[in-house]
């Protein structure tokens, strides 16, 4: 009889973790939600730097990236940025307490198939990969204040201090990462318009 492993079972359970957890939403989002989103912006981000900036980047890796970077989260629960960010110590903290959960999800893949999935939650030493793995984080914080512009045109006011944080730390990385910037300038506009206005 063959053995059976719970890592894509687990991973599914993304769909019922609800992130801003602490605030007042218009319109709940869920982990999946999210991370579909930042492996598209990672993509996007790898993408510009490619073909504007003439870097060499793996852009579909980076994608993979995005969609699992949270997957720790379906074990520790998504924890408030206030809260994770509070102090060093705690930063830390989490940061072993993300790694533990990773390894306890890859753990729930077979031997042979565990390496290939280790490549996305692992970060390599290359120059590329971390670079890379830097406009992962920004795709995130851009995901971020996209959830941030739609409560704001939805009329919820409960975001502004977070979208106020957002912008600056996207202020910062465009100082940086010329690719975040195109983003600001070309694509995220749009954002909050109706379909009519999209159309």
């Amino acid at each position: 009889m063959s053995h059976t492993y719970n890592f894509f079972a687990t991973i599914s359970r993304m769909k019922y973790i609800e992130r801003w957890a602490l605030m007042r939403n218009s319109r709940p989002e869920t982990l999946s939600e999210h991370s579909l989103e930042v492996a598209m912006l990672s993509h996007l981000l790898c993408t510009i730097g490619n073909v504007r900036y003439d870097k060499h980047l793996d852009a579909d890796k980076a994608a993979l990236i995005g969609l699992y970077h949270d997957a720790s989260e379906i074990i520790t629960g998504d924890m408030p940025t206030p809260v994770k960010y509070y102090n060093d110590d705690i930063r830390k903290a989490y940061k072993e307490v993300e790694a533990i959960a990773e390894d306890r999800l890859l753990d729930k893949l077979p031997a042979d198939l565990r390496p290939s999935y280790e490549k996305i939650f692992k970060a390599e030493d290359s120059e590329e990969e971390c670079y890379m793995r830097r406009l992962v984080k920004a795709a995130d914080k851009i995901s971020a204040l996209i959830k941030c512009i739609e409560e704001e045109r939805a009329g919820n006011t409960e975001f502004v201090t977070a979208k106020t944080s957002t912008v600056r730390a996207i202020a910062a990385l465009e100082m940086e990462l010329p690719e975040v910037h195109d983003f600001m300038e070309e694509f995220l506009p749009p954002y909050g318009n109706t379909l009519d206005e999209l159309s």
